[in-house]
């Protein structure tokens, strides 16, 4: 269908053509209201009540289902205003707010969720990119299956699904990095959310690529202009890092039998949840070289060092993958590790004050309670999804997801649970992402190791709020599961 669409518009720039067509609407419409309101507050206040209402249109116009009921998207809406309005509390310049990006990304999160959640078009599209994915992965299994035997690359183990996955992908992906089609579309993405966002080139550009080629990857595009970039982009850079989760292990975790249609809406929602959160978290308040544009710069190291072929980038692309994969496997080994060793000690000293089982998840699911009821979810299962939030920034969001699907009483969630729980886990936005970022920026960065240190622990948080507020939207606009909830929940 592509390649027959291409070579029509070889022939017929049908770009041009529906452009032509769609120029008087908006010239009646936008422009017309963009003309009546001279003033810039006046136009933001109208965004907004636009916005606002919208959503809640679409929150509180479909009918009810035993796992959507109004009063529960009613807290998923509160809870999105809430997380609004704690970011701008919270704000390093709140009179520096950049209000339209802000605006903008939360109707375009809503957006994406009506359009994968509420149609079947959008479940349509979805389901066909998470077929792709999984069939993806089946090929990987193949080659785990020539290494060791059919029935060990059948094993749901992080060794034998996970990493296999995430090594083939990388090498896969890199034949097409090799054409320029990564960079291409990554460039189209980034422009429109350039366009209608109102944010500087790198950092359109880091947002759309974090959810398809990972959270180090995403800034080694823009590594040319890493020594320039102001304080506010750095931060939005590794927020959107932290929001979402890459192809590589994406593909991964759809091999545990998460929802697939969930995960990929998911990344797509946290590209402009995460402009949205940083821009209200750590507003502009200098001026960036990267403004009015989009480029991805090209050095002459990249020339010199290009693959000579397609098989050559493919070799590479594995190499890469193999590093990726360990880089991954000891990170969870470690972290797991030193996580184990600090809730040792705690549920030891606790033992003093008769307190069981004392660990950082418990402590955490417990501060975490209010933002579990502000997504929404069923009144007797909070603390559970709060447990996975917490085991998720604590830990990683692997074990997270491995507990969802495989241990009780999490793989016993309700169906709004479930899916709630797939949406807020979604996210890079823990402990052991935060090494991984400060190695690759640090060294791609050239002195601004400071500037970094400093925003990092904010953009952890506000990639992770972001996270969540992608999990609250998808509480608002629930209505039909089928196909969304792996069989043992449904």
């Amino acid at each position: 269908m592509l390649i027959m669409a291409r070579l029509i518009t070889w022939h017929w720039k049908i770009l041009y053509w529906a452009l032509a067509r769609a120029k008087p609407i908006w010239a009646y419409t936008i422009s017309w209201v963009h003309r009546i309101l001279p003033k810039h507050w006046m136009r933001l206040c109208a965004g907004a009540f636009i916005t606002v209402a919208v959503i809640l249109i679409g929150v509180f116009v479909t009918p009810e289902t035993s796992y959507s009921l109004r009063e529960d998207r009613a807290v998923s809406f509160f809870g999105l205003v809430v997380a609004i309005f704690v970011l701008w509390a919270t704000s390093r310049h709140p009179k520096r707010v950049n209000w339209h990006t802000v605006i903008g990304g939360v109707l375009m999160q809503y957006i994406i969720a009506l359009f994968v959640l509420r149609t079947k078009c959008g479940y349509d599209v979805f389901n066909f990119i998470s077929f792709l994915a999984r069939k993806l992965l089946g090929f990987a299994k193949n080659g785990v299956a020539f290494l060791t035997n059919d029935d060990v690359s059948q094993l749901p183990m992080f060794f034998f699904s996970v990493l296999p996955a995430v090594a083939f992908f990388v090498a896969f992906v890199h034949i097409f990095y090799y054409w320029g089609v990564i960079q291409w579309g990554i460039q189209k993405f980034a422009y429109f959310f350039f366009w209608t966002l109102k944010v500087s080139g790198a950092e359109a550009i880091t947002a759309a690529a974090s959810p398809f080629i990972g959270i180090g990857e995403s800034a080694i595009l823009i590594k040319d202009l890493m020594p320039y970039l102001t304080k506010a982009e750095l931060h939005q850079i590794m927020t959107s890092g932290f929001s979402t989760i890459s192809g590589a292990v994406l593909v991964g975790y759809i091999g545990l039998g998460l929802s697939p249609q969930a995960l990929v809406s998911s990344c797509v929602m946290s590209i402009p949840a995460s402009l949205a959160c940083s821009k209200l978290r750590f507003p502009e308040t200098e001026e960036s070289i990267s403004k009015g544009k989009v480029i991805i710069p090209k050095s002459e190291v990249d020339d010199e060092h290009k693959p000579q072929n397609v098989l050559q980038a493919f070799s590479e692309g594995a190499t890469l993958g193999l590093q990726i994969a360990l880089t991954m496997m000891i990170q969870c080994l470690c972290i797991i590790g030193i996580i184990a060793l600090i809730n040792a000690l705690l549920t030891w000293f606790g033992g003093f004050w008769n307190i069981e089982n004392l660990t950082l998840e418990l402590m955490l699911s417990y501060l975490l309670y209010p933002v579990g009821f502000l997504l929404g979810t069923p009144r007797g299962e909070i603390l559970k999804v709060t447990k996975l939030i917490a085991t998720k920034f604590i830990q990683n969001e692997f074990v997270a997801y491995d507990m969802l699907m495989h241990q009780a009483p999490y793989n016993q969630l309700s169906q709004r649970s479930t899916l709630l729980a797939t949406y807020a886990l979604c996210g890079f936005a823990n402990f052991g992402s935060v090494g991984i970022t400060l190695g690759v920026l640090n060294t791609i960065s050239k002195g601004r190791g400071k500037d970094i240190s400093s925003a990092i622990l904010s953009a952890l948080v506000t990639g992770g709020v972001a996270t969540l507020m992608s999990a609250a939207v998808a509480g608002m606009v629930i209505h039909n599961l089928d196909g969304y909830i792996p069989a043992h929940n449904s």
